[in-house]
C-alpha cells in the first residue's frame, strides 16, 4: 500500500511539473454543435430556469414558481461536445517517459493474445494432509516433549506421556491371568486389551515375566509433520480420543488464488500457472490448476482457484502472498487471435478508469510538438492484459501506454478536461472544478440549522459504509434508502448565492448515487456508487461544515480498479468498505474534518 501511494504521488508531481513546462501554444480546441448560429453574431436570448427544477423556463430573471429559489441563466453549450488537446514539449514527454502504442498493430495484439490472467493469492496448507493425534485411552497429562505450535516431528517421536488407571488395572489383570496357566483364553483376552491400548508384544511379554508395571504410557506420533495446534496442557486429564495435536505436513501445499467472475471463463483445470512471491524475490514456481470452486463468495465476489506443487525444501510457508499469472492454453491463444482480427485491443495501462466510461489518452498525427487528444472509450472484454474497445478509438490510432495518469494530471492542472475532473461530472454532479481546483469554503456562512441537517446525512452514510465493511448487501440497500431520506430532509432554502449552488450539484449527485445503492443487491454495484457518493458528501463537509462529529477522510489506493477512492468515517482505524473481510485494513487516513 505504501508503494501504491508513494506512486500516485510521484506520478502527481510529475503531472504538476508537466503543466508548468507546457509549451506556450497550448491548443484547445472546441467543436460546438451550434457554432453555426452563433458565428453570424447573433444575440440569443437569455432562458432563466431552476437549478432543481430544469422544465421550468422563463424569458427572464425571477423566482421559481415550484420552490420559490432564485432563476439562473441557462448553459445552453452544457451539451455541446468537446475535444481537448493537450500539446507538449519534447522535454516534458522525457521527464514522463510517456510510451505510446499502435491501436490494432500485430504486435500489440500477439503481447495480449501471449499474456496471462494475473491473480493475487495465498499458500495454503493442503487440508489432505493434516492429522490430528489424539489419546487411545482415559488418563492425565504427565509430561509433555512437545511443548508449542510450529515444532517439526516425526513418525514414532515421543510426544507425551499420560498416566491411565484404568492402563494400570489391565496390567494387573495380565500379570495374574499368566499365573493361572489353566486358563489360556483368560491370558489371551488380557494380551489383546493391552494390545489395544497399543502396548508392544515385548512390553506385554515383560509384564508376563513379572516386570514392573507402566505407571506412565507414553503417546507417539502418528504422522510427520509440523504442529500447527496444542490442545492440551500438563495436568489436563483426557479420554480416549481426545486431540492433543494438528500436524500439519507441508512437503506439499496449495497455492489459492482469487479470481472474479469475469475471468472464470478463461481458466480450467490443467492449465499452468506460474506465481512468485515478496519472500523469495526473483524465484518463480510453477503449478497446475486442479480445483475450481463451485461457489462465489458473496462477499468478495471472487472464486478460490487452486493449484499443487511440491514443496520438499519448506520454503513455501502457509499464508504468504503470492502473485500468479495462469498461462492461456493453445486453444485460448488461437480464440484470442481469432477475437483480435474483428476487435481492437490496447493495453490495460492505457485506461483510466472513471467508473461509466473509461479514457485514454491518444497522440494527435502529424503535429509539430507532441499532442495528445482527451478521448472516452468503452470496454469490453479483458484479454490479457489488454482490453478490447468497443467504441471510442479506430485501428491505426496511437494511445498513451505508459505515462497516461501524468498527462492527465498535466490537463486537470491546466483547466481542461481529464477524467479526475470527468470522474466527478460522471458521477451525477456537474464539472465544477475546472476553474477552481480546491473546494469553496461556506462554513462561515452556513446556517446552524443547515449544518445539523447535513450532520444528519452523514449520520445515515457512516451506517451504509459499516454495512458495506460487512458485505451485507440487503442492509446496505436499506441504509442507503436512509441516506435518500435525509437528503430529502436538508432545506436547501437555507443557503443562498454561490453556496446555494453549489449544493444544489453535491446533492444531484449525492441523490443519485444513494439511490443506486438502494436499488441495487449487488455488492460490488454498490461500493462503486458508495465511491461516488463518498466524493460528494466529503466535498459537502469540507464546503459546509457539520455538526456533533468529527469525521476522518480515509483512502484506499487499490479501490475502483486501483485508481483510489476515499470515504468517510468516525474511527481513525481502517475499515475499508471496498474490499471488506478481503482487505479490511487496507487505506490510510489522509484528513481530519
Amino acid at each position: 500500500m505504501k508503494k501504491n501511494i508513494i506512486w500516485l504521488a510521484a506520478t502527481l508531481l510529475i503531472g504538476f511539473a508537466l503543466g508548468f513546462m507546457l509549451k506556450p501554444a497550448t491548443k484547445v480546441t472546441e467543436e460546438h454543435r451550434h457554432d453555426q448560429e452563433t458565428a453570424a453574431g447573433q444575440e440569443q436570448e437569455t432562458i432563466w430556469t431552476c437549478s432543481m427544477h430544469p422544465q421550468i423556463r422563463q424569458p427572464e430573471p425571477g423566482q421559481c414558481p415550484i420552490c420559490g429559489m432564485d432563476l439562473i441563466p441557462l448553459d445552453e453549450s452544457a451539451s455541446s461536445g468537446s475535444k481537448i488537446r493537450l500539446e507538449m514539449s519534447e522535454e516534458a514527454v522525457k521527464l514522463a517517459q510517456i510510451q505510446t502504442t499502435v491501436v490494432g498493430g500485430k504486435s500489440a495484439v500477439e503481447e495480449g493474445a501471449s499474456r496471462g490472467l494475473k491473480l493475487d493469492g495465498k499458500i495454503k496448507v493442503d487440508e489432505r494432509r493434516i492429522g490430528t493425534q489424539t489419546a487411545h485411552l482415559n488418563g492425565r497429562i504427565e509430561k509433555l516433549y512437545v511443548s508449542f505450535t510450529g515444532e517439526y516431528v516425526r513418525r514414532g517421536q515421543r510426544l507425551a506421556d499420560i498416566y491411565a488407571p484404568d492402563l494400570i488395572t489391565a496390567q494387573r489383570e495380565l500379570q495374574e491371568a499368566a499365573r493361572q496357566t489353566a486358563q489360556p483364553a483368560l491370558l489371551q483376552a488380557a494380551r489383546n486389551k493391552l494390545r489395544y491400548w497399543k502396548l508392544s508384544d515385548e512390553q506385554i511379554e515383560a509384564l508376563e515375566k513379572g516386570g514392573d508395571i507402566i505407571e506412565r504410557f507414553p503417546i507417539h506420533a502418528d504422522q510427520n509433520g509440523f504442529i500447527t495446534r496444542r490442545m492440551v496442557s500438563v495436568g489436563d486429564y483426557v479420554k480416549t480420543g481426545s486431540p492433543l495435536y494438528e500436524v500439519a505436513d507441508l512437503s506439499r501445499v496449495w497455492v489459492v488464488f482469487d479470481a472474479y467472475e469475469s475471468d472464470l471463463p478463461k481458466i480450467k483445470i490443467g492449465q499452468e500457472v506460474q506465481f512468485s512471491t515478496p519472500a523469495l524475490p526473483g524465484k518463480v514456481f510453477t503449478a497446475h490448476i486442479s480445483y475450481i470452486d463451485p461457489l462465489v463468495n458473496p462477499k468478495t465476489r471472487s472464486t478460490a482457484v487452486r493449484a499443487e506443487i511440491n514443496n520438499a525444501g519448506q520454503q513455501l510457508k502457509p499464508e504468504m502472498l503470492v502473485q500468479g499469472e495462469i498461462m492461456p492454453a493453445t486453444g485460448s491463444l488461437s480464440a484470442a487471435s481469432a477475437k483480435s482480427s474483428t476487435a481492437l485491443l490496447v493495453p490495460k495501462s492505457a485506461v483510466l478508469w472513471t467508473g461509466l466510461r473509461s479514457v485514454v489518452y491518444v497522440q494527435v498525427a502529424d503535429e509539430p510538438a507532441p499532442a495528445f487528444e482527451f478521448r472516452e472509450v468503452e470496454l469490453g472484454e479483458r484479454i490479457g492484459d489488454m482490453y478490447e474497445i468497443l467504441s471510442g478509438l479506430e485501428a491505426g490510432e496511437r494511445v498513451v501506454t505508459y505515462g497516461a495518469f501524468a498527462i492527465d494530471a498535466a490537463a486537470q492542472l491546466n483547466n481542461q478536461s481529464s477524467m479526475m475532473n470527468r470522474l466527478l461530472e460522471e458521477s451525477g454532479g456537474e464539472e465544477k472544478k475546472t476553474e477552481e481546483q480546491s473546494t469553496p469554503d461556506y462554513r462561515e456562512q452556513t446556517p446552524e440549522a443547515f449544518k445539523e441537517q447535513l450532520g444528519k446525512v452523514i449520520e445515515a452514510y457512516l451506517l451504509l459504509k459499516d454495512e458495506l465493511v460487512a458485505g451485507e448487501a440487503e442492509k446496505a440497500a436499506e441504509h442507503a434508502q436512509k441516506v435518500l431520506d435525509r437528503l430529502g430532509e436538508v432545506k436547501m432554502e437555507l443557503l443562498k448565492g454561490d453556496a446555494h449552488m453549489y449544493w444544489m450539484d453535491l446533492l444531484k449527485g449525492s441523490k443519485k448515487q444513494a439511490r443506486a445503492i438502494a436499488d441495487s443487491g449487488d455488492i460490488e454495484a454498490q461500493r462503486k456508487a458508495f465511491a461516488y457518493l463518498s466524493a460528494h458528501l466529503t466535498e459537502a463537509v469540507k464546503a459546509f461544515g457539520i455538526h456533533g462529529l468529527t469525521v476522518y477522510q480515509q483512502h484506499c489506493p487499490m479501490a475502483m480498479d486501483n485508481q483510489g477512492a476515499d470515504w468517510l468515517s468516525t474511527d481513525e482505524k481502517i475499515r475499508n468498505p471496498y474490499f471488506g473481510d478481503a482487505m479490511l485494513s487496507c487505506g490510510s487516513v489522509v484528513d481530519t474534518l
